[in-house]
């Protein structure tokens, strides 16, 4: 039997407790692994309030003791909490957040959790509170011991898997940071991750082209010809199932999903376009090349309509459902 997952609260302003909420009595439904929440008692109970759920709660004094009362309360471990204050956002609940991240983050390294699920953040809160990283993917490497780019953003939904070679840069700034070393590396961090938690062996790795029409052989920019075409042929000369470089225009139809198993994108928003469209309400942010499991929902913190009961669950529970079968599947 696997460890639970543990589930940081995000910022306790925003959906994710809420979302938290409903994923615990869906539970069954969603056939979802056993996990607790780091702190955030109070919080989550009248997050769950605001959707007409009454929660009921159990606190936990290690990880071990979540899978006994998971089915007739959501695990909280901790006591640290803060007054509930949907849609405003404050430094005490940007420091509860930072806990909870820690926290989660330390039993999954230390093995008493069996991966980390964390709700989305607001990184300006959080940098006032000691958090000095771009993100939660960074925050994770450092805490694993590893170079920010060791740690590979995928997003996942049930109609597609893009990986972004290049994350919050500037688009200007794009071309010059696409290199052979770069797109190598990625791709062998994405083929090693989706043998090991996603059962893909042989992962066919579509890798789309920077310019537009991938370059039409230098007409429309030289990067496509010069730096992705080489990086593919050597990565096909170690034996990877890739492909490309793909016009990204014509990639995301569904003919021709059927032929890859993940998109290796040049910037940000030519994975995040499509995985956003197809996949909105399901898509789960996978954190690939840690030695721990990461999973977080595919969008943020949404203040605008916390505590109105209007936000999805679904990316939430896709997220807690995705890091139970990676767990699983490292454990067998």
């Amino acid at each position: 039997m696997t460890a639970p997952l543990a589930v940081s609260l995000g910022d306790p302003a925003g959906i994710a407790p809420e979302v938290i909420a409903e994923s615990w009595v869906r539970r069954r439904e969603m056939a979802l692994a056993p996990f607790f929440v780091v702190g955030g008692a109070a919080v989550l109970r009248a997050a769950a309030a605001t959707r007409g759920i009454d929660l009921p709660v159990a606190s936990i004094s290690a990880p071990g003791e979540a899978a006994s009362v998971f089915g007739s309360a959501l695990p909280v471990l901790g006591d640290e909490d803060c007054a509930p204050a949907f849609g405003e956002p404050t430094i005490e609940g940007a420091a509860l957040a930072l806990h909870s991240l820690t926290k989660a983050t330390a039993l999954a390294l230390s093995g008493e959790a069996g991966g980390v699920v964390t709700g989305p953040i607001a990184k300006s809160k959080l940098a006032a509170v000691g958090f000095t990283q771009p993100g939660q993917t960074e925050f994770l490497a450092d805490a694993c011991g590893l170079p920010h780019e060791a740690a590979v953003m995928m997003l996942a939904g049930p109609s597609l898997r893009t990986v972004p070679l290049t994350v919050h840069e500037a688009l200007a700034a794009v071309p010059g940071l696409v290199t052979r070393d770069l797109i190598e590396s990625k791709a062998r961090i994405v083929a090693r991750a989706l043998a090991r938690d996603f059962g893909l062996p042989s992962a066919r790795i579509a890798i789309t082209g920077l310019n537009p029409h991938a370059g039409e052989d230098g007409r429309m920019g030289t990067e496509d010809r010069d730096v992705i075409i080489p990086a593919i042929a050597a990565l096909q000369a170690e034996g990877l199932a890739v492909t490309g470089p793909h016009p990204a225009d014509a990639l995301f139809a569904a003919h021709a999903r059927e032929g890859y198993d993940v998109a290796l994108c040049m910037y940000h928003d030519q994975a995040l376009i499509p995985i956003k469209t197809l996949d909105f309400d399901q898509g789960v942010n996978v954190t690939l090349g840690l030695p721990i499991v990461r999973t977080s929902p595919d969008h943020g913190t949404a203040f605008a309509i916390a505590g109105k009961g209007m936000a999805s669950a679904g990316a939430m529970i896709a997220a807690i459902r995705m890091a139970g079968e990676c767990t699983a599947r490292r454990a067998a």
